[in-house]
């Protein structure tokens, strides 16, 4: 007949031994990811690779960065990667006597070129991919899309505009009809 009163200590031992504090969020070390991709989003097996996660992209000014990442387990699946920009800018009308008439909002949109991605021995490298102010619309493009009460206004466009006002990131894999990744 075995003993049986060291299995509860053998259990704590393991335990022990599988848990790995330096995961803890104070301790500044990333934590083993866990994937977010689905049978139905991306191929079976697809997961973060070690050491990447999911893409972020802060907006600086009128320039949207977005970082890069790497998906292992994918087989042979090409994917498209794809950033677009929504902007905003106010359009105001002045009137002869100088006097400042209903503002006007207009939305311009750019979009970076949709990317096509081949993974290589099951990876996809995933580039990180941005929008720069030089790519966003300029002032004359506002101002030419405004339209004001009569067209003897001068046309003006506020000051601190235009901005960001959204953005869509998707990677979206080949033969799948939902994106593994939307950002925000």
């Amino acid at each position: 007949m075995r003993s049986t009163r060291f299995i509860p200590i053998a259990v704590l031992v393991l335990a022990a031994a599988c848990s790995d504090t330096s995961t803890s969020p104070t301790s500044g070390s990333k934590p083993l990811l866990l994937t977010s991709f689905t049978n139905t989003t991306a191929p079976t097996g697809a997961h973060y690779a070690q050491g990447s996660s999911e893409p972020v992209c802060p907006i600086n000014g009128l320039t949207i960065s977005c970082t890069g990442t790497q998906i292992n387990g994918v087989g042979h699946t090409n994917a498209n990667l794809e950033l677009s920009v929504r902007y905003t800018a106010t359009v105001r009308c002045r009137n002869n006597g100088g006097k400042i008439v209903d503002v006007k909002t207009q939305v311009e949109n750019a979009d970076a070129a949709d990317l096509a991605l081949a993974p290589k021995n099951g990876n996809l490298q995933v580039p990180s991919i941005d929008i720069s102010a030089a790519e966003a619309p300029t002032e004359a493009e506002f101002l030419a899309a405004a339209t004001c009460p009569n067209p003897n206004w001068d046309k003006l466009l506020l000051e601190g505009t235009p901005t960001i006002s959204s953005f869509s990131y998707t990677l979206t894999f080949v033969g799948f009809t939902e994106p593994a990744i939307t950002l925000p």
